[in-house]
């Protein structure tokens, strides 16, 4: 049996496509936002840090809703983060891992009296300014000035894990029981001791607002979305396609989970919203408005972050390039549909993969760092045009001479982008690159926007279409029928 080798001279019909087709112009630009919600908010906060220093640089948590016991503190890093360089500007000394809560809380989840005479009154289960329940939204941000990049890893509220005094849980009934510090204290056990120095906690009438003073966000809805829930007045009514969301559609996008993938899909629609958040959060015209945006939302904002370390964060966040931000998702998989409860079952191997890759953490677990078979990858084609494929098809046939085996086609309903997107869903940042020298044109993204179960997903763009429309002619070369390859 000959083994295919990661790396070996490609014959001539294996070159990249670019180099054996004359093409057309291309009118694509490579220029996409890529950070994540969170990021958003706290570069938001650390407006506030840049209102105040004229007046104090201190330690204190200016958005802290309640006091932490000394136990609860203890769970985050107490190691300073902050030094101060050019100008006297606090910036990062060290790597900094924050955890993002989103929260929904209901009046039934209160259940004080009030909440309840409330609910009697309106007849529905209300949303209440509280950070008390359960989390719906859990990210986990590294910023890196060492390696100067930030990764998002997105954990879907689902995910199985084990808390202390309460036993086997989903790690969203973590905030419910006990707070930041306990979620602190599931995730770090989850992802094998990587530490969580700081929390921030959104509710998700904070995000309604947000999204309406930025003066709404365009996103791509990929498709109609429908469902009621009358008992909580949940009403969730959008259109297919392109288009601008106010802060009451951008909420219906974000907590709808009824399809096939149900929260795994909605962690994907998080990351979709994120980007657009933050391309119009740093237009010009909104960036003046900051410190106006803040004082709406702040109210919906809990955090033991500092003003020094909300600064650092913000000038961090203004230098990162948006190719050194990468967007993960936890590995893992579904439980058994029969079984009563239904969990995100966590893949303890990929996950130390990742966050040796992209957290920098040793682990008791370990993974093959030696020679890796990239020819095996999954790679997931998106056919945005159902119509006619030709252009898929196309593809396919180029990474399947070029020994791509496991590639293959998946409908879609987005739309074409202007540039090719490789996708390195499974957060393989070298493997997307392969593939990427394979055909010859793309953007590399890690982030978990694709095919749920590939290792790479490819978004063909309208330069990938201009380059397959070439000339009989120039089918032939050197006398040789490439489309019998």
């Amino acid at each position: 049996m000959t083994v295919k080798k990661a790396y070996r001279p490609l014959p001539s019909h294996q070159k990249p496509i670019s180099q054996r087709y004359r093409v057309k112009k291309r009118n694509g630009k490579k220029n996409r936002v890529m950070m994540g919600l969170g990021l958003t908010l706290v570069s938001l906060m650390s407006a506030v840090g840049g209102a105040l220093l004229a007046v104090t640089l201190s330690d204190s948590p200016i958005l802290l809703h309640g006091k932490p016991n000394p136990h609860q503190e203890a769970v985050f890093s107490q190691d300073n983060a902050v030094e101060y360089k050019n100008l006297g500007i606090p910036e990062l000394s060290r790597p900094v891992n924050i955890l993002l809560l989103g929260i929904k809380v209901l009046t039934s989840d209160v259940g004080d009296q009030s909440s309840l005479m409330l609910q009697e009154e309106l007849g529905y289960q209300a949303l209440v300014n509280s950070f008390q329940g359960l989390s719906d939204t859990m990210l986990l941000l590294r910023f890196d000035p060492i390696q100067e990049r930030l990764s998002v890893l997105s954990i879907p509220r689902d995910t199985k894990v084990y808390l202390q005094q309460y036993g086997t849980r989903k790690i969203n009934h973590a905030n419910e029981y006990g707070g930041p510090a306990l979620t602190a204290m599931a995730v770090s056990e989850l992802l094998g001791g990587v530490p969580v120095d700081r929390y921030v906690r959104v509710n998700i009438q904070g995000v309604e607002k947000l999204i309406d003073a930025l003066g709404g966000v365009t996103v791509d809805v990929p498709k109609d979305m429908k469902y009621n829930d009358f008992s909580q007045h949940l009403y969730i009514d959008l259109k297919k396609g392109k288009q601008l969301l106010d802060g009451d559609k951008a909420v219906q996008f974000l907590r709808f989970r009824y399809d096939g993938y149900g929260d795994i899909s909605r962690v994907q629609r998080q990351q979709m919203l994120m980007r657009s958040v933050v391309e119009q959060a740093m237009k010009p015209a909104t960036i003046i408005k900051i410190p106006n945006i803040l004082s709406v939302i702040k109210s919906h904002i809990d955090t033991n972050l500092t003003v020094k370390e909300l600064m650092a964060l913000g000038k961090f966040a203004s230098q990162t390039d948006r190719s050194d931000v990468q967007m993960l998702m936890l590995p893992g998989d579904f439980n058994d549909p029969e079984e009563k409860v239904s969990y995100w079952l966590p893949n303890n191997r990929k996950i130390t993969k990742l966050v040796q890759q992209h957290f920098d953490v040793s682990s008791s677990g370990s993974y093959d760092e030696g020679f890796q078979d990239y020819f095996s990858l999954r790679i997931a084609i998106q056919n945005n045009n159902l119509e006619d494929n030709t252009a898929a098809q196309e593809m396919l046939k180029s990474l399947r001479n070029a020994g791509y085996d496991r590639a293959y086609i998946r409908n879609s309903k987005l739309d074409t982008p202007s540039t090719t997107k490789i996708v390195a869903q499974s957060g393989d940042r070298a493997a997307a690159n392969i593939v990427r020298a394979t055909l010859g044109m793309g953007e590399v993204l890690v982030e978990s926007t694709g095919v749920l179960y590939s290792d790479i997903t490819i978004q063909i763009g309208e330069d990938w279409n201009n380059q397959i429309l070439v000339d009989e002619e120039a089918l032939t070369i050197n006398g040789n029928d490439l489309s019998q390859n």
